[in-house]
């Protein structure tokens, strides 16, 4: 009898080990599970950064090239604007329209593409805009007004693409020059 008696202890130990097994394997494949999940969620948010990253390098890439292309474009438009002050074109009238008509265009291109110039003369000097070329005097004017522009300034949105060329009004040396005397 022991030896039946023994049989069914050891029968009712194997399916208490099993399902310690089980469960410990389970428990295991849970964490692994887990683990691969957030593994995932990871390469998930990874990938995301990275696709938002290199979004924003080619935006900035294409910006840029568009600005260097804005600047090679400037000086044709100072070409056509002194081929139209120029006294030699007023006297072909077809030439002058054709010219006045092109540089309509650039401009037009330009303001498309956010790119502004602005009417600076009689306007207080700002060396963050513009560049001082030369100084002239004339008393009618504020101290440091701008005379002329020697070359057009143009800014894209807030950035400034080319500063303008300027001459600015000098007060302050015919001052020193009347207490000198």
């Amino acid at each position: 009898m022991n030896t039946q008696t023994q049989k069914p202890p050891t029968a009712r130990l194997e399916p208490d080990a099993t399902a310690e097994t089980a469960a410990s394997e389970s428990d295991a494949l849970l964490k692994d599970l887990a683990l691969q999940k957030d593994l995932h969620l990871r390469l998930a948010a990874d990938f995301d950064n990275f696709k938002r990253r290199s979004r924003q390098e080619s935006e900035v890439r294409a910006a840029a090239q568009k600005e260097l292309f804005i600047v090679d474009l400037l000086p044709v438009i100072d070409n056509l604007e002194r081929a139209l002050g120029s006294d030699s074109a007023r006297d072909a009238s077809p030439f002058h329209q054709g010219v006045e008509m092109t540089l309509k265009q650039l401009q037009q291109l330009l303001r498309q593409h956010g790119v502004e110039s602005e009417e600076i003369v009689g306007q207080p000097f700002d060396p963050h805009r513009q560049e001082a070329i030369s100084q002239g005097h004339d008393a009618t004017k504020p101290d440091h007004a701008i005379l002329a522009v020697l070359q057009r300034g143009y800014q894209r949105r807030e950035k400034i693409v080319r500063p303008a060329k300027v001459v600015v009004n000098d007060l302050t040396s015919s001052k020193q020059g009347h207490h000198g005397r």
